[in-house]
């Protein structure tokens, strides 16, 4: 039962602001709903640009990548050189902690004769290589004729990272910085190329690339206590250095450095300098082989480099 006060006119009334009422609901419910479009949109938005910025990045990865491919066909070939003349070859890598070593390394040897070719990287010594002369475990991973032999650092360990961190003796790293020179030499002159590579990072890019191997859990295995203190002890790194540079830097064997800030740059301009200590016949006579005077330095620029950084600054800062 339905019971009417006020006639028609109240009823009218009543439905009116009925419909004002729900109008209002059915204004705010779609101003609701067209401000969740607009953040849904701005979100995918955002979305997509990261995806793009993404696809960029491994876009352009790709073709720097593919751009090092007519290299390692190089090196191929310089490979079946070394091969087909029965010639060793000695290449050492070396540098601070994450100044890109082992990322050339791999490109260098991605295309490789596997049964050619070693990389060799020592681990702490042992209680009986304690005992034994120095060079003894490295001599016993050199090259048979037609090998290469990669270290990822070398003997010169122990003019880099064994005294700054107090794991020789201050005779033990005298009695190799003397015995060093002809140890080369000797190599050098019984026919083997010996190519020496530095690869030179900077501060701010050596303490970004261990904030990322903190972070990324599939670099964290790269992360060591020694990397841990590199940062704090650059200096003392950079003082060995020099030292290192301007003992060892000899006409048989040189110092190349490669500036490794650009990873990319490194690889590529390492890849050409050990294609060119080898005179092999190049497989594509067009390609640019000339290293970048901007990423490449003979040990002898470093050191005057060091030198003139000490007299503006008062201490060595590469």
């Amino acid at each position: 039962m339905i019971l009417l006060f006020g006639g028609a006119e109240t009823l009218n009334f009543s439905y009116n602001k009925h419909k004002e009422f729900k109008g209002n609901d059915m204004v705010d419910d779609t101003d609701k709903a067209v401000e969740e479009l607009i953040k849904e949109n701005e979100c995918l938005a955002a979305e997509n640009k990261m995806i793009r910025k993404g696809n960029s990045k491994a876009v352009r990865k790709y073709k720097l990548e593919q751009s090092l491919k007519p290299y390692q066909a190089e090196l191929i070939q310089m490979q079946k050189y070394l091969e087909d003349t029965g010639k060793r070859m000695v290449i050492l890598f070396e540098g601070r902690d994450a100044s890109g070593k082992g990322g050339t390394i791999r490109r260098v040897t991605r295309y490789m004769n596997e049964k050619h070719y070693r990389v060799v990287a020592l681990g702490k010594p042992t209680e009986e290589q304690k005992t034994q002369w120095f060079f003894q475990k490295y001599v016993r991973h050199l090259p048979a004729g037609g090998e290469v032999v990669l270290f990822d650092r070398s003997w010169y360990n122990r003019a880099m990272v064994e005294p700054v961190f107090g794991f020789c003796t201050e005779q033990e790293y005298k009695t190799f910085m003397k015995g060093v020179v002809g140890f080369e030499r000797d190599l050098v002159r019984q026919g083997t190329i010996l190519v020496k590579l530095y690869f030179s990072v900077t501060r701010e890019e050596q303490a970004r690339r261990f904030k990322r191997r903190k972070t990324d859990p599939l670099r964290q295995w790269k992360l060591s206590e020694v990397d841990v203190q590199a940062q704090e002890r650059w200096d003392d790194f950079t003082n060995v250095k020099y030292e290192m540079l301007k003992k060892t830097h000899t006409a048989s064997a040189p110092w190349t450095i490669i500036r490794s800030n650009d990873k990319y740059q490194a690889r590529l301009n390492a890849m050409k300098t050990i294609l060119n200590s080898v005179p092999y016949t190049r497989l594509d006579k067009d390609l640019d082989f000339v290293p970048n005077s901007r990423i490449v330095y003979s040990g002898a620029h470093e050191i005057e480099i060091m030198e003139a950084q000490r007299l503006r600054e008062g201490k060595f800062v590469t």
